[in-house]
Order: C-alpha cells, then sequence, then structure tokens
C-alpha cells in the first residue's frame, strides 16, 4: 500500500513540460509593433516560455525578413519550426480568427448595451429610480444619437451603403447625406424633452421610411446587404437590426406626440 502511495506521488511530482516559442517583433523608439505585443501577451496566456528578440532598428527587421523569407512581423518559432504572424498564432493555438468580411453583430450589441447602461444611470441620477418610462426614452435617444456619431464619422462612405437599400435615398440621393443629421437632431431634442413637435416628426419620418426599406429589401426582395446603421464599411447584415432602429424611432415619436397631448 505504501509502495502504491509512493508510486503514485511520483508520477503526480513529475515536472510539467515546459513550452517555449521564440518570437521576433519589432521595438523601436518611435515605433512598437502592437501585434508583437499581442503574440507576446498570447503565448504568455498559453504557458510558453517567451525567447523574445528585439528588432530595434529597419536595417535589422529587413534582414531578418530577408533570412526568413518572410513579408511581415512579428514571426513566432515554437521548436524551432516558424508558424508565422499573429493571426497564424491564434490559429495554431486553436484560437478563433474573424475573417475581415465576416458578418458580425458585435458593433450593434456594443452600442445597445452601453447606451441601456447609459440611460439606467441617467435615470437614477435624475429620477432616483433604474426603472421608469424615462429610462425607456434615454435608451432609445442615447442609441439614436450614437448610432448617428457612428455614420457621421464617415458621411460618403454611409451615404455608398445607405443608397443600396433606402426606398428615399435612391430618389433623392442627397437625403442619405441629411439622415444622420436628422437622427441625432432627433436623439438630441429626446434627451432634452424640446422641440417636441419637431423631433417626434423628423424621427417619425425618417424610421417610417428605413422600416419599409427594409422590409422591402430584406424580406421581399430577400437580398443579402451590409447595414449602415452603424455608418459604411460595416460588416452587421441588414434586417432585424435595421428594422428595430427605424421601429424604434416610429413608437418614440408616436409616444413623444401622445405624450405632449396627455
Amino acid at each position: 500500500m505504501t509502495a502504491e502511495l509512493h508510486s503514485t506521488a511520483s508520477v503526480d511530482a513529475k515536472p510539467k513540460t515546459v513550452k517555449r516559442a521564440s518570437l521576433y517583433r519589432m521595438v523601436m523608439e518611435d515605433h512598437v509593433c502592437p501585434y508583437g505585443l499581442k503574440a507576446k501577451d498570447l503565448l504568455e496566456r498559453n504557458d510558453f516560455e517567451v525567447d523574445d528578440h528585439h528588432l530595434t532598428t529597419r536595417a535589422a527587421t529587413d534582414a531578418f525578413k530577408a533570412k526568413h523569407h518572410v513579408e511581415t512581423t512579428p514571426q513566432v518559432f515554437v521548436d524551432d519550426v516558424r508558424i508565422g504572424g499573429y493571426d497564424a498564432l491564434r490559429e495554431h493555438l486553436g484560437v478563433e480568427t474573424k475573417d475581415e468580411d465576416e458578418t458580425t453583430y458585435q458593433p450593434i450589441v456594443a452600442t445597445f448595451a452601453v447606451t441601456f447602461l447609459m440611460a439606467l444611470a441617467m435615470s437614477w441620477a435624475t429620477l432616483g429610480t433604474v426603472v421608469s418610462v424615462r429610462t425607456i426614452e434615454l435608451f432609445i435617444a442615447f442609441s439614436m444619437c450614437v448610432l448617428a456619431i457612428f455614420k457621421l464619422r464617415d458621411l460618403e462612405s454611409f451615404s455608398t451603403q445607405f443608397l443600396n437599400y433606402d426606398l428615399l435615398a435612391r430618389r433623392v440621393v442627397r437625403y442619405a447625406y441629411v439622415y444622420p443629421f436628422v437622427e441625432a437632431f432627433a436623439g438630441i431634442g429626446m434627451i432634452a424633452s424640446a422641440f417636441t413637435p419637431i423631433v417626434a416628426a423628423g424621427a417619425f419620418f425618417i424610421g417610417s421610411i428605413g422600416a419599409v426599406s427594409v422590409i422591402k429589401a430584406v424580406y421581399i426582395d430577400g437580398r443579402e446587404l451590409e447595414c449602415a446603421c452603424v455608418g459604411g464599411g460595416s460588416n452587421v447584415p441588414l434586417g432585424f437590426v435595421s428594422l428595430t432602429e427605424n421601429l424604434m424611432m416610429v413608437a418614440m415619436a408616436i409616444w413623444m406626440t401622445v405624450r405632449a397631448f396627455l
């Protein structure tokens, strides 16, 4: 029995195999490669001991590339076998790597999550409660403002993507340039509870046209398009998200109008 315990303890005490990797990355006075930092962090989080080699000059970097017949740095070697750069390392370690053209809902999920928390915080600060009608109003208003910012940061790119499906913009091209400004104005007006008739009219106008455009493009014509809701060049698929954005504006416009007469 004692021998068996001793044998088990010996097995348990067996030293863990050390994983080693060599990393070659640019570390210069005026530039530290961000992908090199990511590669080093990823290796260390996967229990590798990293031999971190710094390429401190352009000449050293060019010489390394020529020697190993590579075009980019960083470069990772495991057991003297070249794995490649940061993306190749992620693939080697079984970490999911997203295709640049892959559709994603991440931008819109992040937007709605943060604006909802903003609405809760504002409601708590001003009303002393996080659950109120005002919380929903602020959530929609904050969402409209943030989405307008995404569109306005690159108006040309947004307008190009918007013209793929919006019915009014395809007839009046300048409407694609006006839309984000109206959305921002309506969102700000909702936050301030000011200019109610104009704000409600603007939100209802762009929201209803947007909703009809999405329904026709996606659910009637069956087209697969990217949504311009978070600005041009996004990989958010057109459909439920954009429809929700527009229906939220329509609902808010109707609510503001009803509330004004209560």
